[in-house]
């Protein structure tokens, strides 16, 4: 069966519900999901490393903060540079999400860092694979309301909690992009 690791830090929990539903999205997938979760001072385990290491495809998570990624999430990336050195992560696909208070928060930005981190790494991208919900008729709660193509964007008010937000419509959208993931990992699976 393909393996697909979600790695992603979290702050106040809204990038962690995303992550879940992005892991509801890779069991759609026909894939198994490994949700692995940064600490709060930007760590993995042994045991987080080696499910990475083992993964078909990971896709990368975070908040942003001040127009990118959290410095947790940029702590495990310049910590992953053992794995680039060996080629560990090469051929696998890659995807990611994120998570700002505003409805733009500069999330390119950090979907942007992702994409390059992935390059690095000489890992496969794959986008949302989704049309924007951009009529009039759109609301918060369609699918791709922010309109991502390169990963999946939500948005959680600054003074909502994780069970008010995101919306049902950034988390369907983090769901269909999961199960997008897995089976694209799937076909490029040896």
């Amino acid at each position: 069966m393909t393996k697909i690791a979600i790695v992603y830090h979290s702050g106040y929990g809204h990038t962690k519900k995303q992550a879940e539903a992005v892991s509801e999205g890779v069991k759609h997938g026909d894939a198994t999901p490994e949700l692995i979760a940064i600490d709060a001072e930007g760590n993995l385990t042994e045991a987080q490393w080696a499910e990475l290491d083992a993964a078909d495809g990971i896709i990368f998570g975070s908040p942003t903060y001040m127009g990118n990624a959290s410095w947790q999430f940029k702590k495990f990336a310049d910590t992953s540079s053992k794995k680039w050195f060996t080629g560990a992560w090469k051929d696998k696909v890659a995807g990611g999400f994120t998570n700002s208070a505003s409805l733009n928060g500069d999330k390119h930005s950090t979907i942007a860092y992702f994409m390059t981190f992935a390059m690095q790494h000489s890992m496969i991208w794959v986008g949302t694979g989704m049309m924007p919900a951009n009529t009039k008729a759109a609301t918060r709660n369609d699918i791709n309301s922010l309109g991502g193509f390169s990963g999946a964007l939500s948005s959680s008010p600054s003074d909502s909690s994780p069970e008010e937000a995101p919306t049902s419509g950034d988390l369907e959208t983090a769901k269909q992009f999961g199960k997008r993931v897995a089976e694209t990992a799937r076909r490029f699976k040896k």
